[in-house]
């Protein structure tokens, strides 16, 4: 009989803030708000965090709100509500009347949009200290619902960049509606996708590097009626395109390297500005829209563009307007025909802050206040936000007049002195003569060589330096609040590269003159994450709190909520070092202290409840690489308590615990009464000690030893004589535990390689691979033989000791694991590693079986051999695809720079599958039910009735094929559509006119029947037997199609009539009489004599 295990699964993720510094891929978008209203307790700051989305109350400083997804494995196995082990990059927002709608972007090029209502910000009240989601194991009905709710509740998926790191996603807002979204992925592709259909539009070609950055063109004034889109790219090309004809109408290609991020925005305009009077202002265009487009460079540079209406469309404007327009007064149209189709227009670069060290630091992120009135860019490697002001449209007026007229100035002053120098030369110049000067004028036009009119507004006219934000850290990302503080102030939340957020206030200073602005931090969110990678992590004996240890932190959590506990540096007075590195760490009996091991060869043990260090002891010379506690069975508090530790300084280290006592006058007397550690033995090792374990039977206690030399050494605890010594990996053991028996003893080492030992003779019972990077840590399943182990190739594997078989593989980090610890009961395992993140991985009642394991690897290889069916394999592929290139290089310019956009998948192929399979039963159906009819001709009316194919569900054959039309996604239709052969689409052409002959699936119908058209429309056309049932095909869209427009129409008027009387009656305070019945169908046709004839019923 096959043996089967229980599966583990992942949970939950926790101690992870914000996922900007970790993030494998480098995006501007890690922080975005949930809500753009005016009221401060409603704005939620969302932050990308692993696996999921993290939102803040940034009133409250405490986390409100976990946005994630579950996943089910491949093959359909596994319960359906493990955490998923993708990697969210960017996020964006967007509000749909009540609800937010929050769209995300994947590591694996997928997209996926939640829909977040009002009530789930508030969803975990009782919680105030932390977010848990648990899939066995709730202890409270009201945290059963919430995870029903968020296990139900799934997105909405969009696949189409396959398999591209998706880098930025942006909504359009037109008028309240959020019905296209764009996204830009590493392979240099933008799709843009339709919300309310769930289908992709189309992908736009062209970049051929990374895509940084895409925004929308604000449709408002003279932009009302172009839907344009502007992409920046690693390729150093910025592109604005032509949404309608989905083509580039101008691309931007004066930067000096990568733009690595760009924002548009339309700046707010002054209603009461003065109307041009003369003809400076008359020549600008005074009262028009003001839309910029800034753009970082990797040089350091922050480009500004002025975005307008091409000329090409003015004139054509102006013409449909007046008739007489080539015989009138010509404005500023006269320019090049390369200028015809611009729509952005240079106008000049952001000068630096003055005594700036960062200048030349690549530009990483920009943004725009929400309202328009500040703007910021962060450099890369910086802690410093940089901060401008926009003027408003008045005061940009002025500060041109003034720049115009010190450029006069100067002008009549470099005039003068060309006269007095030319009657200078005249006379004989000496030898002793100074030398002429340099003309500022011609200094002037180095200054600015790409603005070609130096009368427009520039961007030193409408941005104006305030100050700059500085943080305790590196910055990594920033976004503005979209509110306003009741002082006119404004407020940033910096994402910092600590795993921390910060919350930064601008504001005027109202006692200077010139009202200055100043900065200070509001708050800092620094409480629920580790600043770096985390080395360790402990249990207590009721698996309740949990330690973890990175460098210079400790923090202690309760694992059932989540929530952070204590957090304390690892500093001390007595110890005289400031920001010890934690390596190792373990709870003492009682679980009220903690014993930390640190870099610097100290041992700190920690109070939890007041967080405060107790005791430092200066243990070793060197690194404490491991440290174990030996607790006696039966414990009662009388018995002594042993602590071993390995150091890098070739000793291992036995302590015993101890209460510290009265009588000492330097810090140690503050703690009376807490507990302390004394050295009674030591082990002389003849290499660095690299980890040390305690065996777990009292009748034979060992202590096993793994040192630099690649050996591990076993020694008796009462004596220390030697015991065993176990050679056989390559490179150190980084790792060792002992099962509970001591019946065999598992290791793991750098060589990648875990090896089970016999502890009876010391014999090796088995060599086990599977991890393909260093091993960090490994522990048995109490009262099992089965053990998990950790590496630094970011994965978790479960083992079978007995039969030496692996159970499972757990993928979910994103970086290397470092530590790991196991419930006492084995309910629940948690890892730590170096993206600061902790995962829970709880055991459920699945079943485990090791072929169906096996069967679901070999598929996942398979599927990503498929996946990599574009990439570059090999050389010879390189040098055709090479060839090919330099032979269509002079072909690029008609390339198309549109195609579809979903590609095929295995998804979309498996439903093509479907719609086959579909198509033959119902065929087979048909032909069977009309076979027994003509068996059954002449015969009785007693005659057996037929019974159904129960495959069709008990429906009809066209009804069948419409069951499995829908059970399709809209995404995912269209390719499943073109799988199919011609005698298929045939096929299904016959179902589809039945189906919309009985009026049902009207507009699924159509959008099939017009894609098969256009695909094969060749095929279709030449096809003889086609030409009636095209004919019929069309005769009936037309007249469905109608009706359901009618439908639409009727529906959405009477919906605007009662919006119209749900108003009028608003404001009213009487009681109407109810005698009095007013005809509310009274002019809309049909609907008044529906009225007339109920109203003579009555």
């Amino acid at each position: 009989m096959q043996h089967t295990y229980l599966r583990y699964e992942c949970a939950d993720a926790f101690s992870l803030t914000t996922s900007a510094a970790t993030a494998s891929t480098l995006t501007t978008s890690p922080l975005a708000f949930l809500s753009t209203s005016n009221s401060r307790t409603q704005s939620i700051l969302l932050s990308t965090s692993g696996s999921q989305v993290i939102g803040f109350n940034l009133r409250t400083n405490e986390p409100c709100l976990k946005i994630g997804y579950r996943e089910l494995l491949s093959g359909g196995l596994g319960t359906g509500k493990a955490l998923n082990s993708n990697e969210v990059l960017c996020i964006s927002t967007a509000t749909v009347q009540s609800n937010q709608r929050v769209a995300t972007g994947w590591k694996d090029g997928s997209i996926r949009v939640f829909d977040v209502q009002k009530d789930d910000c508030q969803a975990f009240k009782d919680q105030k200290l932390g977010l848990a989601y648990s899939i066995c194991y709730q202890d409270h009905a009201s945290q059963s619902n919430q995870n029903e709710e968020f296990v139900t509740r799934e997105p909405l998926l969009l696949n189409g960049h396959s398999g591209s790191p998706i880098t930025c996603l942006k909504f359009q807002m037109d008028q309240g509606v959020t019905s296209i979204l764009a996204s830009g992925s590493s392979d240099g592709t933008v799709i843009l996708w339709d919300i309310l259909n769930e289908t992709g539009l189309f992908r736009l070609l062209g970049h051929t590097a990374p895509i940084s950055d895409l925004s929308f063109v604000p449709k408002h004034g003279e932009l009302a009626h172009f839907h344009g889109l502007i992409t920046s790219s690693m390729d150093g090309l910025v592109k604005v395109w032509d949404l309608k004809s989905q083509c580039c109408v101008q691309t931007i290609a004066n930067h000096g390297g990568q733009v690595l991020c760009s924002a548009v925005l339309m700046l707010p305009s002054s209603t009461d500005s003065v109307q041009g009077t003369g003809s400076e202002e008359g020549e600008i265009g005074h009262g028009k829209s003001r839309c910029r487009l800034v753009t970082g460079c990797i040089d350091g540079k922050v480009r500004v563009y002025s975005v307008h209406q091409s000329k090409r469309m003015m004139r054509e404007q102006l013409l449909e307007h007046h008739e007489g327009y080539g015989s009138g007064k010509n404005t500023d149209i006269n320019v090049t025909d390369s200028e015809e189709d611009d729509i952005c227009t240079f106008m000049g670069m952001l000068s630096p802050p003055i005594n700036s060290l960062t200048s030349n630091e690549k530009v990483v992120t920009l943004e725009f206040h929400p309202l328009g009135n500040y703007f910021g860019f962060l450099r890369s490697n910086s802690k410093t936000i940089d901060i401008y002001m926009i003027r408003s449209e008045e005061e940009s007026f002025q500060k041109r007049r003034r720049r115009l007229r010190r450029r006069r100035e100067k002008e009549n002053k470099s005039k003068q002195k060309e006269d007095t120098n030319h009657v200078q030369k005249s006379t004989k110049r000496g030898l002793l003569d100074d030398e002429e000067e340099k003309d500022e004028g011609d200094e002037m036009k180095i200054e600015e060589p790409f603005i070609k009119d130096l009368e427009q507004i520039q961007a030193s006219d409408e941005f104006e330096y305030v100050t700059s934000i500085r943080a305790s850290h590196k910055i990594k990302g920033f976004k503005f609040a979209p509110y306003i503080e009741k002082k006119g102030g404004v407020r940033v939340v910096c994402a910092l590269g600590t795993n921390a957020l910060e919350v930064h206030s601008i504001s005027r200073d109202e006692s200077a003159n010139d009202q200055q602005h100043k900065t200070h931090v509001v708050s800092s969110l620094d409480m629920y994450g580790h600043p770096t990678g985390i080395r360790s992590i402990a249990l207590s004996s009721d698996d309740i709190l949990a330690c973890t240890v990175s460098k210079n932190i400790a923090k202690v959590w309760n694992v059932g909520n989540r929530s952070c506990l204590r957090s304390f540096p690892l500093a001390s007075v007595s110890s005289k070092k400031q920001g010890s590195y934690g390596l190792c760490s373990v709870f003492l009996p009682g679980d009220t202290h903690v014993v930390i091991g640190t870099r610097e060869g100290f041992l700190m043990i920690v109070d939890i409840a007041s967080g405060d260090i107790v005791y430092t002891e200066k243990a070793h010379d060197r690194e404490i690489w491991s440290i174990d506690i030996k607790i006696p069975t039966g414990y009662n508090g009388e018995d002594r308590i042993t602590l071993v530790t390995g150091s890098a300084d070739k000793t291992v280290k036995f302590w015993e615990l101890e209460s510290q006592d009265d009588g000492s006058d330097d810090d140690v007397s503050n703690h009376i009464g807490q507990p302390m550690v004394v050295h009674t033995r030591t082990l002389e090792s003849s290499d660095d000690v690299i980890a040390v374990r305690y065996s777990y039977s009292n009748e034979k206690r060992l202590v096993i030893v793994s040192t630099l030399d690649c050996l591990i050494k076993v020694f008796f605890d009462d004596t220390l004589k030697f015991f065993l010594s176990l050679y056989g990996h390559t490179l150190p053991a980084l790792a060792l535990d002992a099962s509970d028996d001591d019946a065999i003893l598992a290791s793991g080492g750098a060589d990648k390689s875990i090896k089970i030992w016999g502890l009876d003779f010391g014999d090796t019972h088995r060599t086990l691979y599977g991890h393909s990077d260093s091993i960090t840590d490994l522990k048995f399943v109490r009262k099992t033989h089965n053990f998990f182990t950790s590496s630094k190739d970011g994965t978790i594997r479960y083992w079978d000791a007995d039969r030496f078989e692996q159970i499972l593989l757990l993928n979910g980090h994103i970086s290397e694991v470092n530590c790991l610890t196991i419930a006492k009961t084995g309910a629940y395992v948690l890892s730590g590693a170096m993206d600061r993140q902790i995962r829970v991985w709880e055991r459920t009642k699945d079943m485990v079986f090791l072929e169906e394991e096996k069967e679901r690897a070999l598929e996942d290889m398979f599927d990503n051999v498929e996946n990599r069916g574009d990439e570059v394999g090999t050389e010879r592929i390189m040098r055709r695809q090479r060839e090919e290139e330099a032979q269509e290089e002079d072909d690029d310019e008609n390339e198309p720079q549109s195609a579809e956009a979903v590609k095929r998948s295995v998804l979309s192929i498996a439903a093509g599958d479907r719609i086959m399979e579909a198509l033959e039963r119902a065929d087979q159906e048909v032909k069977d039910a009309a076979s027994f009819r003509k068996s059954q001709d002449g015969k009785g009316s007693g005659t057996n009735k037929r019974s159904p194919n129960p495959l069709l569900l008990g429906m009809e054959p066209p009804m069948y094929i419409l069951w499995v039309l829908r059970s399709i996604k809209c995404a995912e239709l269209e390719q499943s559509l073109s799988v199919l052969p011609l005698n298929y689409t045939e096929r299904l052409v016959y179902y589809l006119i039945i189906l919309l002959r009985s009026g049902h699936g009207i507009e699924l119908c159509g959008r099939c029947a017009i894609f098969l058209v256009k695909t094969h429309q060749q095929q279709l056309v030449g096809h003889n037997k086609m030409s009636a049932p095209l004919g019929e095909l069309r005769r009936l869209l037309k007249q469905r199609l109608a009706q359901v427009r009618d439908t639409v129409g009727y529906n959405l008027a009477a919906i605007r009539m009662i919006q119209k009387l749900s108003t009028e009656h608003k404001n009213r305070y009487h009681v109407p009489d109810e005698g009095f019945q007013k005809d509310v169908f009274k002019g809309l046709g049909l609907g008044s004599e529906l009225a007339e004839s109920l109203q003579r019923k009555k």
